[in-house]
């Protein structure tokens, strides 16, 4: 318990009761007074093996057996508990996780035209999960410390300014491939070790969720799985891993999709990015991060916290970040991106935070 001479706010958060109630599911879960998702996906039967089954099959499969989990999943809230059986709802996501490597590959939207399992994406890896560090993480939002953090190399952007560019862009494969059962013992010592959750994080976890999701078959402690992602993943996989994330973690940057090509390579992004966003948060608990970037607050800030106003504010935290500063590409070639070759200034982010009191976003108990 001596991080909490670093971070004491990590219990003094859960004063507050916005947090209390837009965070209650994660809460319990950490506190071991519920079960998580991926513990109650296990338990619900599938009467099928489905390795036999063709991908349609699949997802029919898979969407009868979620009626049955959102109704164990709400006994859940109640505090009861479930036990696994053989041939379950996790089985089936890890299945049709695997069919999702390609070719093309349908884990992010960038759905290139590789079968993973023989060659890398845009993401520079292939259907391998390289872990490059597993620690106890004190950084995180307050009531996420002390985080379980994994970090996986691979991401589908290209942030010219990224702060994990080695893992995520130069070096992604440099670090020790973990199969799903030692992935699950990973998990286990985080929480042995006092992790309030598993953070699945990178780079970004979305080029790794097929070994991240079969991992789930092999853990057998009661964590929440946390994720922790730029969110460009498909709606294939979102569908996967509603029932298994207990608190997502979102990144979200850009409004302006000249922006998010310009500075990460991605197309689409509003659209991607805000669908997820939408459907994740009336799925389980979630703090928004949103990094304050200069020169980019008519452009991506100020419409971002408006959406967030419109769609989901009475069920999100949001954290508006003030760490931003030139590194990776930007900080070497500072003059092919003048408007975000400084470190972001106090104003712009109290501008930022002045736009979100007025719109009653809930934002400083975890910026």
């Amino acid at each position: 318990m001596s991080w909490l001479l670093l971070r004491p706010d990590s219990v003094a958060v859960w004063k507050d009761p916005a947090v209390n109630e837009r965070l209650s599911w994660y809460k319990d879960v950490m506190l071991n007074r519920a079960q998580a998702k991926f513990l109650i996906a296990k338990s619900i039967a599938a009467e099928a093996r489905p390795e036999e089954l063709s991908e349609r099959e699949l997802w029919e499969l898979h969407s009868t057996l979620r009626e049955e989990f959102e109704r164990r999943w709400e006994e859940a809230k109640r505090g009861k508990w479930f036990k696994e059986v053989k041939n379950n709802f996790l089985d089936v996501k890890v299945e049709l996780a695997k069919r999702l490597l390609g070719p093309p590959c349908r884990l992010c939207e960038r759905r290139c035209p590789v079968d993973r399992r023989k060659a890398r994406g845009a993401c520079l890896v292939d259907h391998k999960a390289y872990v490059h560090s597993a620690f106890l993480h004190l950084g995180e939002e307050a009531p996420l410390v002390p985080s379980g953090t994994i970090f996986y190399g691979g991401c589908p952007f290209k942030c010219v300014f990224c702060q994990n560019w080695d893992i995520s862009q130069e070096r992604p494969t440099e670090a020790p491939a973990l199969g799903p059962e030692e992935l699950a013992r990973v998990q286990e010592r985080l929480r042995r070790e006092g992790a309030r959750n598993v953070n699945h994080v990178g780079g970004d976890p979305i080029p790794s969720a097929h070994i991240i999701i079969e991992s789930l078959k092999y853990l057998k402690v009661n964590v929440p799985q946390l994720w922790n992602s730029n969110m460009y993943m498909t709606e294939e996989l979102l569908e996967l891993l509603l029932d298994i994330i207990d608190i997502w973690l979102p990144d979200f940057k850009y409004w302006d999709d000249r922006c998010a090509w310009r500075l990460s390579g991605v197309r689409r992004y509003r659209e991607v990015v805000t669908r997820n966003i939408y459907k994740a948060a009336q799925k389980g608990d979630m703090i928004i991060r949103h990094l304050v970037m200069p020169n980019h607050l008519e452009c991506d800030t100020f419409p971002i916290l408006e959406w967030i106003a419109e769609n989901v504010k009475d069920k999100v935290l949001v954290n508006i970040m003030e760490q931003y500063r030139p590194e990776y590409l930007v900080l070497k070639f500072p003059q092919r991106w003048p408007d975000i070759a400084r470190p972001v200034s106090a104003e712009e982010v109290e501008a930022a935070r002045k736009r979100a009191d007025e719109l009653g976003i809930v934002w400083r108990p975890v910026s």
